[in-house]
């Protein structure tokens, strides 16, 4: 019984964490293609939403780094909340306190004997630290070791999903997520944490995405549609807010999934701040590979149900 809870929450861990705050679905390349939208002369002033979304894109990925804080609720198989800082200019590195706040996954984190734990992105692997009772089901070691390239491994397709997820959690995904909606409002102007932003809007429709005008490519589109898919999503409502230096500050994400209604609340400051995130000692590590042979097969690889 022992072993299997730490199995289930192992797989668990994995696939929420690719929902933590950064992004919650995305593509994972970058386009610059696309029509540009030029509004004239220096004294007009109008920029297309399009336009606008696609200035934000650029700018959020070359800031670099940011801090983050974000909330996140799947039905009633989790919510939590998660706050730190992310850089991926030179690949993906940050370190984010994570605390399981609701949910069968919060009940099961709970019976391991903490509802929080650090978590850290490094270029080749993601880490997670559990509790001390966690440990002594798990050989001993705090540290759990998920190589992106093993979580492409597993079943159902839904670990390619996983590694996409997991290395590209960078603010600009969801920019890149309302410009494939090819729906894309300006909402208006608001305040957000006291600064000024405009609010951009637009709803996600799976079934017809690859017909849809947007900056990303014909084999970006329909690798975003396999993802969404796979998550068990037919459509998604994308809001964004970005300030005056074409930098996201805010985002919402409203899906239903296969797991249940997903809501996710994230905001980004300090763009451009240091980060660190050092690799754990080995010693102290497991690789989630070795805590899930002894469970055999691992279908469909989602997890998400403790």
């Amino acid at each position: 019984m022992k072993s299997t809870t730490v199995r289930r929450v192992t797989l668990s861990i994995a696939v929420v964490t690719a929902l933590t705050g950064v992004a919650a679905c995305g593509t994972s390349d970058s386009s610059g293609s696309g029509k540009e939208d030029k509004a004239g002369g220096k004294s007009t002033t109008h920029v297309s939403p399009i336009a606008a979304l696609r200035s934000a894109e650029k700018s959020t990925d070359k800031a670099d780094s940011a801090k983050v804080r974000s909330s996140t609720t799947i039905g009633s198989v989790m919510s939590m909340k998660a706050d730190g800082a992310f850089s991926w200019g030179g690949g993906l590195k940050g370190t984010l306190t994570i605390t399981y706040t609701g949910g069968t996954t919060a009940q099961t984190m709970r019976q391991l004997g903490s509802t929080s734990m650090e978590a850290r992105y490094l270029s080749d692997a993601y880490y997670a630290k559990m509790s001390d009772k966690f440990a002594q089901q798990a050989g001993g070691k705090h540290w759990i070791r998920y190589a992106y390239d093993d979580l492409a491994k597993l079943g159902g397709g839904s670990g390619t999903y996983l590694k996409d997820q997991m290395q590209n959690t960078t603010p600009n995904q969801s920019v890149k997520l309302l410009l494939a909606s090819g729906d894309v409002k300006k909402v208006g102007e608001e305040k957000v944490s006291g600064v000024n932003a405009t609010h951009y809007s637009g709803t996600v429709n799976v079934a017809d995405l690859a017909g849809k005008s947007s900056n990303l490519s014909a084999s970006q589109l329909a690798d975003l549609k396999k993802q969404l898919t796979q998550a068990g999503v037919s459509t998604e409502t994308v809001d964004i807010w970005v300030n005056d230096q074409d930098l996201l500050v805010k985002k919402v994400e409203k899906a239903d999934m296969a797991a249940g209604r997903m809501v996710q609340t994230a905001y980004y400051s300090d763009y451009g701040v240091k980060v660190t995130a050092e690799k754990p000692p080995v010693s102290d590590t497991k690789d989630f590979t070795d805590l899930v042979k002894s469970s055999g097969t691992v279908a469909g690889g989602t997890g998400t149900s403790s």
